[in-house]
């Protein structure tokens, strides 16, 4: 694992340390999962527009009313 070094507002420090405290975890382990998050994140993000740009080649049958979209 690589070390990193951040600087924060004091009371930030203090107030997430107290955060992880009543997780019963770390500062350190909560700055990873934070992390992973993130990069969870971006993937599902690339992931969606993928998809998106592979529908973009259907078509939809033409343009509908509002109507007709809402007709039941």
């Amino acid at each position: 694992m690589k070390n990193i070094t951040l600087s924060a507002d004091e009371h930030l420090i203090e107030l997430a340390r107290e955060e992880a405290r009543a997780r019963k975890t770390t500062l350190n382990a909560l700055f990873r999962e934070w992390l992973e998050e993130i990069s969870r994140s971006d993937e599902r993000r690339k992931k969606a527009a993928e998809v998106i740009q592979r529908m973009s080649q259907y078509d939809s049958g033409g343009p509908f009313t509002r109507d007709e979209l809402n007709e039941r």
